[in-house]
Protein backbone atom coordinates (compact mmCIF):
# COMPACT_ATOMS: atom_id res chain seq x y z
CA UNK A 1 0.00 0.00 0.00
CA UNK A 2 1.37 3.37 -0.46
CA UNK A 3 2.38 5.78 1.93
CA UNK A 4 -0.78 6.26 3.95
CA UNK A 5 -2.82 9.76 3.83
CA UNK A 6 -5.42 11.44 6.45
CA UNK A 7 -8.99 10.10 5.68
CA UNK A 8 -11.17 12.48 4.68
CA UNK A 9 -15.31 12.87 5.55
CA UNK A 10 -16.31 11.06 2.04
CA UNK A 11 -14.18 8.32 2.84
CA UNK A 12 -15.54 7.97 6.49
CA UNK A 13 -19.24 8.17 4.83
CA UNK A 14 -17.93 5.52 1.93
CA UNK A 15 -16.92 2.90 4.45
CA UNK A 16 -20.35 3.21 6.01
CA UNK A 17 -21.84 2.57 3.35
CA UNK A 18 -19.36 -0.62 2.95
CA UNK A 19 -20.19 -1.50 6.62
CA UNK A 20 -24.12 -1.50 6.23
CA UNK A 21 -25.69 -4.60 7.11
CA UNK A 22 -22.45 -5.77 8.26
CA UNK A 23 -21.20 -3.83 11.42
CA UNK A 24 -24.22 -2.85 13.91
CA UNK A 25 -25.46 0.62 14.27
CA UNK A 26 -24.53 0.16 18.24
CA UNK A 27 -26.80 1.75 20.69
CA UNK A 28 -26.20 5.36 23.01
CA UNK A 29 -27.28 4.20 26.56
CA UNK A 30 -27.72 7.09 29.21
CA UNK A 31 -26.38 5.93 32.66
CA UNK A 32 -28.11 7.79 35.49
CA UNK A 33 -25.71 6.29 38.15
CA UNK A 34 -22.51 7.70 35.88
CA UNK A 35 -24.12 11.23 35.26
CA UNK A 36 -24.80 11.56 39.24
CA UNK A 37 -21.06 10.42 40.09
CA UNK A 38 -19.63 12.93 37.26
CA UNK A 39 -22.25 15.87 37.58
CA UNK A 40 -22.88 15.70 34.12
CA UNK A 41 -25.31 13.52 31.29
CA UNK A 42 -23.47 10.53 30.47
CA UNK A 43 -23.88 8.36 27.26
CA UNK A 44 -22.70 5.09 26.73
CA UNK A 45 -21.33 4.50 23.16
CA UNK A 46 -21.66 0.72 23.29
CA UNK A 47 -18.77 -0.59 21.10
CA UNK A 48 -18.82 -3.65 23.25
CA UNK A 49 -22.00 -4.78 21.39
CA UNK A 50 -20.25 -4.77 17.92
CA UNK A 51 -19.76 -7.41 15.79
CA UNK A 52 -16.71 -9.60 17.56
CA UNK A 53 -17.24 -7.63 20.40
CA UNK A 54 -15.33 -4.45 19.54
CA UNK A 55 -15.23 -1.60 17.22
CA UNK A 56 -12.25 -3.38 15.16
CA UNK A 57 -15.01 -4.98 13.15
CA UNK A 58 -15.66 -1.61 10.82
CA UNK A 59 -12.23 -0.95 10.21
CA UNK A 60 -11.58 -4.57 9.16
CA UNK A 61 -13.85 -5.19 6.75
CA UNK A 62 -13.37 -1.62 5.60
CA UNK A 63 -10.03 -2.48 4.19
CA UNK A 64 -10.84 -5.89 3.24
CA UNK A 65 -13.77 -5.00 0.99
CA UNK A 66 -10.90 -2.75 -0.79
CA UNK A 67 -8.09 -5.21 -1.60
CA UNK A 68 -8.03 -6.41 -5.39
CA UNK A 69 -9.04 -10.30 -6.36
CA UNK A 70 -5.17 -10.71 -6.49
CA UNK A 71 -4.68 -9.93 -2.98
CA UNK A 72 -7.52 -12.09 -1.98
CA UNK A 73 -5.96 -14.88 -3.29
CA UNK A 74 -2.84 -14.22 -1.32
CA UNK A 75 -4.92 -13.47 1.84
CA UNK A 76 -4.13 -10.96 5.10
CA UNK A 77 -1.64 -11.41 7.78
CA UNK A 78 -2.38 -8.92 11.12
CA UNK A 79 -1.01 -8.41 14.35
CA UNK A 80 -3.15 -7.52 17.40
CA UNK A 81 -3.61 -7.24 21.37
CA UNK A 82 -6.72 -9.72 20.30
CA UNK A 83 -9.38 -7.66 18.96
CA UNK A 84 -8.00 -6.45 15.78
CA UNK A 85 -7.36 -10.12 15.00
CA UNK A 86 -10.75 -10.86 15.81
CA UNK A 87 -12.15 -8.28 13.43
CA UNK A 88 -9.60 -9.17 11.12
CA UNK A 89 -10.27 -13.33 10.93
CA UNK A 90 -14.15 -12.16 10.90
CA UNK A 91 -14.00 -10.07 7.64
CA UNK A 92 -11.41 -12.64 5.94
CA UNK A 93 -14.36 -15.66 6.61
CA UNK A 94 -17.08 -13.75 5.56
CA UNK A 95 -15.22 -12.88 2.40
CA UNK A 96 -13.57 -16.49 1.64
CA UNK A 97 -9.65 -15.36 2.28
CA UNK A 98 -7.50 -16.97 4.03
CA UNK A 99 -5.93 -14.88 7.24
CA UNK A 100 -2.68 -15.28 9.60
CA UNK A 101 -3.01 -13.49 12.88
CA UNK A 102 0.21 -12.45 15.16
CA UNK A 103 -0.73 -11.79 19.18
CA UNK A 104 1.25 -11.68 21.49
CA UNK A 105 2.15 -15.22 23.71
CA UNK A 106 0.19 -13.50 27.30
CA UNK A 107 -3.12 -12.88 25.11
CA UNK A 108 -6.03 -13.36 26.98
CA UNK A 109 -7.43 -16.47 26.06
CA UNK A 110 -11.05 -15.83 25.33
CA UNK A 111 -9.46 -13.45 22.52
CA UNK A 112 -6.69 -16.10 20.98
CA UNK A 113 -9.56 -18.80 20.96
CA UNK A 114 -12.14 -16.31 19.18
CA UNK A 115 -9.53 -15.34 16.74
CA UNK A 116 -9.19 -19.42 15.69
CA UNK A 117 -12.64 -19.79 15.63
CA UNK A 118 -13.27 -16.76 13.36
CA UNK A 119 -11.12 -18.50 10.36
CA UNK A 120 -7.90 -17.56 11.07
CA UNK A 121 -4.37 -19.28 11.81
CA UNK A 122 -2.80 -17.82 15.08
CA UNK A 123 1.01 -17.50 16.03
CA UNK A 124 1.84 -16.33 19.26
CA UNK A 125 4.87 -14.18 19.46
CA UNK A 126 6.77 -11.85 22.16
CA UNK A 127 5.29 -10.10 25.06
CA UNK A 128 3.05 -7.45 23.24
CA UNK A 129 1.73 -6.19 20.70
CA UNK A 130 4.81 -4.72 19.33
CA UNK A 131 7.09 -7.90 18.91
CA UNK A 132 4.03 -9.41 17.18
CA UNK A 133 3.89 -6.36 14.78
CA UNK A 134 7.16 -7.07 13.99
CA UNK A 135 6.60 -10.90 13.85
CA UNK A 136 3.59 -9.81 11.29
CA UNK A 137 5.41 -7.61 9.21
CA UNK A 138 8.35 -10.09 8.52
CA UNK A 139 5.68 -12.43 7.23
CA UNK A 140 4.63 -9.93 5.02
CA UNK A 141 8.04 -9.39 3.73
CA UNK A 142 8.33 -13.32 2.97
CA UNK A 143 4.99 -13.36 1.14
CA UNK A 144 2.63 -11.87 -1.05
CA UNK A 145 -0.29 -11.80 1.84
CA UNK A 146 -1.45 -8.00 2.27
CA UNK A 147 -0.81 -6.85 5.96
CA UNK A 148 -3.97 -5.26 7.60
CA UNK A 149 -2.59 -2.88 10.08
CA UNK A 150 -4.70 -2.30 13.56
CA UNK A 151 -4.62 1.76 13.29
CA UNK A 152 -1.97 3.07 10.96
CA UNK A 153 -3.92 2.18 7.65
CA UNK A 154 -6.54 4.57 6.12
CA UNK A 155 -9.03 2.56 5.09
CA UNK A 156 -8.65 1.47 9.06
CA UNK A 157 -9.28 4.50 10.74
CA UNK A 158 -11.96 5.51 7.74
CA UNK A 159 -13.99 2.45 9.12
CA UNK A 160 -13.50 3.62 12.71
CA UNK A 161 -14.30 6.91 11.76
CA UNK A 162 -17.58 5.41 11.05
CA UNK A 163 -18.17 6.03 15.09
CA UNK A 164 -18.22 9.22 15.22
CA UNK A 165 -20.84 9.60 12.44
CA UNK A 166 -22.89 7.31 14.17
CA UNK A 167 -22.34 9.51 17.21
CA UNK A 168 -23.55 12.79 15.28
CA UNK A 169 -26.32 11.64 14.59
CA UNK A 170 -27.21 10.21 17.62
CA UNK A 171 -26.08 12.96 20.31
CA UNK A 172 -26.70 15.98 18.46
CA UNK A 173 -26.41 18.18 21.96
CA UNK A 174 -23.31 16.62 23.09
CA UNK A 175 -20.52 18.03 24.43
CA UNK A 176 -17.46 16.13 24.89
CA UNK A 177 -16.57 12.65 23.63
CA UNK A 178 -14.20 10.22 25.83
CA UNK A 179 -12.26 7.76 23.64
CA UNK A 180 -9.41 5.54 24.29
CA UNK A 181 -6.73 5.65 23.21
CA UNK A 182 -3.92 2.84 22.01
CA UNK A 183 -2.35 3.17 18.49
CA UNK A 184 -5.07 5.81 17.56
CA UNK A 185 -7.27 4.61 14.57
CA UNK A 186 -10.32 4.79 16.53
CA UNK A 187 -9.67 7.97 18.40
CA UNK A 188 -8.25 9.67 14.80
CA UNK A 189 -11.19 7.69 12.88
CA UNK A 190 -13.49 9.71 15.51
CA UNK A 191 -11.45 12.79 15.16
CA UNK A 192 -12.14 13.40 12.08
CA UNK A 193 -15.66 13.07 12.08
CA UNK A 194 -16.30 15.29 14.80
CA UNK A 195 -14.14 18.08 13.75
CA UNK A 196 -15.86 18.19 10.23
CA UNK A 197 -19.50 17.94 11.34
CA UNK A 198 -19.40 18.77 14.92
CA UNK A 199 -16.18 21.03 15.33
CA UNK A 200 -17.07 22.60 19.11
CA UNK A 201 -16.87 19.26 20.18
CA UNK A 202 -14.64 18.72 23.20
CA UNK A 203 -12.51 15.01 21.95
CA UNK A 204 -10.75 13.57 25.22
CA UNK A 205 -8.38 10.96 24.23
CA UNK A 206 -7.64 8.29 27.23
CA UNK A 207 -4.59 6.00 27.97
CA UNK A 208 -3.48 3.50 30.36
CA UNK A 209 -1.01 5.43 32.97
CA UNK A 210 1.25 1.91 32.59
CA UNK A 211 1.55 2.46 28.82
CA UNK A 212 1.25 6.18 27.80
CA UNK A 213 3.19 7.29 24.70
CA UNK A 214 0.90 9.78 23.38
CA UNK A 215 0.72 11.20 26.74
CA UNK A 216 4.30 11.27 26.86
CA UNK A 217 5.15 8.28 29.16
CA UNK A 218 8.16 6.24 28.09
CA UNK A 219 7.79 3.20 30.88
CA UNK A 220 5.72 0.02 29.76
CA UNK A 221 4.60 -1.62 32.81
CA UNK A 222 1.69 -4.09 33.04
CA UNK A 223 -1.82 -3.13 32.07
CA UNK A 224 -5.11 -4.62 32.53
CA UNK A 225 -6.14 -2.27 29.53
CA UNK A 226 -4.04 -4.90 27.51
CA UNK A 227 -6.26 -3.39 24.26
CA UNK A 228 -4.31 0.15 24.63
CA UNK A 229 -0.64 -1.06 25.63
CA UNK A 230 0.73 -0.01 22.13
CA UNK A 231 4.20 1.45 23.34
CA UNK A 232 4.86 2.69 19.58
CA UNK A 233 2.09 4.65 18.41
CA UNK A 234 1.26 5.19 14.52
CA UNK A 235 2.75 8.21 12.62
CA UNK A 236 -0.39 9.07 11.03
CA UNK A 237 -2.67 8.35 13.97
CA UNK A 238 -0.30 10.87 16.23
CA UNK A 239 -0.60 13.48 13.43
CA UNK A 240 -4.26 13.30 13.62
CA UNK A 241 -4.85 13.30 17.03
CA UNK A 242 -2.03 15.91 17.74
CA UNK A 243 -4.17 18.55 15.05
CA UNK A 244 -7.73 17.10 16.32
CA UNK A 245 -7.59 16.21 20.12
CA UNK A 246 -7.97 18.59 22.96
CA UNK A 247 -6.14 16.74 25.24
CA UNK A 248 -4.87 12.90 26.53
CA UNK A 249 -5.25 11.99 30.07
CA UNK A 250 -3.98 8.91 31.67
CA UNK A 251 -6.11 6.71 34.07
CA UNK A 252 -4.59 3.83 36.24
CA UNK A 253 -5.36 0.31 36.38
CA UNK A 254 -6.79 0.53 39.75
CA UNK A 255 -9.62 3.37 38.49
CA UNK A 256 -9.97 1.19 35.24
CA UNK A 257 -10.62 -1.77 37.73
CA UNK A 258 -13.33 0.20 39.16
CA UNK A 259 -14.80 1.64 36.65
CA UNK A 260 -14.98 -2.22 34.94
CA UNK A 261 -16.63 -3.52 38.29
CA UNK A 262 -19.60 -0.19 38.11
CA UNK A 263 -20.45 -0.80 34.64
CA UNK A 264 -21.51 -4.34 34.87
CA UNK A 265 -23.06 -3.83 38.17
CA UNK A 266 -24.70 -0.71 37.42
CA UNK A 267 -25.53 -0.58 34.14
CA UNK A 268 -25.01 -4.61 33.10
CA UNK A 269 -22.42 -3.80 30.68
CA UNK A 270 -19.79 -6.32 30.07
CA UNK A 271 -16.29 -4.08 29.03
CA UNK A 272 -13.00 -4.74 28.92
CA UNK A 273 -10.52 -2.68 30.04
CA UNK A 274 -9.53 -0.79 27.16
CA UNK A 275 -13.74 0.33 26.91
CA UNK A 276 -13.50 0.97 30.45
CA UNK A 277 -10.69 3.67 30.58
CA UNK A 278 -12.77 6.71 29.17
CA UNK A 279 -15.25 6.00 32.26
CA UNK A 280 -12.21 5.45 34.92
CA UNK A 281 -11.21 8.77 33.41
CA UNK A 282 -14.38 10.35 33.45
CA UNK A 283 -15.09 9.14 37.15
CA UNK A 284 -11.40 10.12 38.47
CA UNK A 285 -12.14 13.89 37.34
CA UNK A 286 -9.63 13.87 34.68
CA UNK A 287 -12.11 15.18 32.53
CA UNK A 288 -13.87 18.60 33.61
CA UNK A 289 -16.94 20.25 32.54
CA UNK A 290 -20.80 20.06 32.85
CA UNK A 291 -21.98 19.55 29.43
CA UNK A 292 -23.25 16.11 28.18
CA UNK A 293 -20.49 13.56 27.68
CA UNK A 294 -20.58 10.60 25.27
CA UNK A 295 -18.19 8.02 26.29
CA UNK A 296 -16.93 4.92 23.95
CA UNK A 297 -17.15 1.69 25.02
CA UNK A 298 -14.55 0.07 22.91
CA UNK A 299 -15.25 -3.49 23.26
CA UNK A 300 -16.12 -6.09 25.93
CA UNK A 301 -13.59 -9.10 25.31
CA UNK A 302 -12.34 -9.77 28.72
CA UNK A 303 -10.82 -12.90 29.96
CA UNK A 304 -12.98 -14.52 31.72
CA UNK A 305 -10.41 -15.58 34.73
CA UNK A 306 -9.45 -11.34 34.51
CA UNK A 307 -12.64 -10.61 34.98
CA UNK A 308 -12.92 -12.65 38.09
CA UNK A 309 -9.94 -11.26 39.71
CA UNK A 310 -10.96 -7.61 38.68
CA UNK A 311 -14.53 -7.86 40.17
CA UNK A 312 -13.14 -9.57 43.60
CA UNK A 313 -10.93 -6.83 44.07
CA UNK A 314 -13.52 -4.30 43.31
CA UNK A 315 -15.90 -5.97 45.66
CA UNK A 316 -13.04 -6.03 48.43
CA UNK A 317 -12.44 -2.30 47.86
CA UNK A 318 -15.92 -1.13 47.93
CA UNK A 319 -15.98 -3.20 51.43
CA UNK A 320 -18.61 -6.02 49.36
CA UNK A 321 -15.81 -8.84 50.69
CA UNK A 322 -13.92 -8.68 54.22
CA UNK A 323 -10.65 -10.85 54.96
CA UNK A 324 -10.03 -11.06 58.58
CA UNK A 325 -7.27 -12.99 60.35
CA UNK A 326 -8.08 -13.99 63.95
CA UNK A 327 -6.68 -16.38 66.71
CA UNK A 328 -8.50 -19.05 68.84
CA UNK A 329 -8.44 -21.15 71.62
CA UNK A 330 -7.35 -24.69 70.24
CA UNK A 331 -9.93 -26.70 71.53
CA UNK A 332 -14.06 -27.97 70.66
CA UNK A 333 -16.59 -25.25 70.09
CA UNK A 334 -14.28 -22.11 69.96
CA UNK A 335 -14.46 -22.18 66.11
CA UNK A 336 -18.48 -22.24 66.40
CA UNK A 337 -18.60 -19.43 68.52
CA UNK A 338 -16.64 -17.19 66.48
CA UNK A 339 -19.08 -18.02 63.12
CA UNK A 340 -22.20 -17.52 65.43
CA UNK A 341 -20.75 -13.59 66.02
CA UNK A 342 -20.24 -13.33 62.38
CA UNK A 343 -23.87 -14.93 61.49
CA UNK A 344 -25.13 -12.49 64.02
CA UNK A 345 -23.75 -9.60 62.46
CA UNK A 346 -25.11 -10.58 59.25
CA UNK A 347 -22.03 -10.96 56.99
CA UNK A 348 -21.93 -13.94 55.06
CA UNK A 349 -19.21 -16.71 55.51
CA UNK A 350 -17.16 -17.32 52.03
CA UNK A 351 -14.80 -19.33 53.34
CA UNK A 352 -12.55 -20.50 56.98
CA UNK A 353 -8.84 -21.61 56.86
CA UNK A 354 -6.78 -23.06 59.69
CA UNK A 355 -3.13 -21.94 60.21
CA UNK A 356 -1.97 -24.18 62.80
CA UNK A 357 1.64 -25.51 61.65
CA UNK A 358 4.79 -23.47 60.45
CA UNK A 359 3.60 -20.27 62.47
CA UNK A 360 4.81 -18.72 65.92
CA UNK A 361 1.34 -19.90 67.68
CA UNK A 362 1.05 -20.68 71.36
CA UNK A 363 0.82 -24.07 71.87
CA UNK A 364 -2.71 -23.85 72.77
CA UNK A 365 -4.36 -21.39 69.93
CA UNK A 366 -5.15 -21.78 66.40
CA UNK A 367 -5.05 -19.25 63.37
CA UNK A 368 -8.31 -18.66 61.23
CA UNK A 369 -8.63 -16.61 58.43
CA UNK A 370 -11.77 -15.98 57.18
CA UNK A 371 -13.95 -14.59 54.15
CA UNK A 372 -16.95 -12.80 54.66
CA UNK A 373 -19.32 -11.29 52.00
CA UNK A 374 -20.54 -8.09 53.78
CA UNK A 375 -22.63 -5.09 52.51
CA UNK A 376 -20.72 -2.51 52.43
CA UNK A 377 -17.75 -0.64 54.71
CA UNK A 378 -19.74 0.33 57.24
CA UNK A 379 -20.76 -2.93 57.82
CA UNK A 380 -17.11 -3.62 57.72
CA UNK A 381 -16.21 -1.41 60.35
CA UNK A 382 -19.28 -2.67 62.44
CA UNK A 383 -17.84 -6.12 62.17
CA UNK A 384 -14.42 -5.57 63.10
CA UNK A 385 -15.75 -3.50 65.77
CA UNK A 386 -17.80 -6.26 67.31
CA UNK A 387 -14.98 -8.78 66.98
CA UNK A 388 -13.03 -6.49 69.23
CA UNK A 389 -14.62 -5.86 71.79
CA UNK A 390 -15.64 -9.84 71.99
CA UNK A 391 -11.88 -9.93 72.50
CA UNK A 392 -10.79 -11.28 69.07
CA UNK A 393 -7.11 -10.14 68.16
CA UNK A 394 -7.57 -9.10 64.34
CA UNK A 395 -5.79 -8.06 61.33
CA UNK A 396 -7.46 -6.77 58.40
CA UNK A 397 -6.26 -8.45 55.11
CA UNK A 398 -8.72 -6.16 52.71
Amino acid sequence: MATAAVPTLRELEAAKRRLEGVARVTPVYPSETLSRRAGRVVQLKAENLQRTGSFKIRGAVNTIAALSDEERAAGVVAASAGNHGQAVAWAARETGIEATVFMPEDSPMAKVDATRNYGARVELTGEGFDESLAAAQERVASTEATFVHAFEDERVIAGQGTVGLEIVKQLPSVGTVVIPVGGGGLAAGIAIALRELRPHVRLVGVQAEAVCPFAGGTEHRYTIAEGIAVKLPGTLTASILSERLDEIVTVTDEQISHAIVLLLERTKLLVEGAGAAPVAALLAGKVPGDDEACVVLSGGNIDPTLLIQVMRHGLTQAGRYLVLRTRIPDRPGELIKLLQLVAEERANVVSVEHHREGMALPIAQTEVELTLATRDETHCEELVRVMNERGYPLERLS
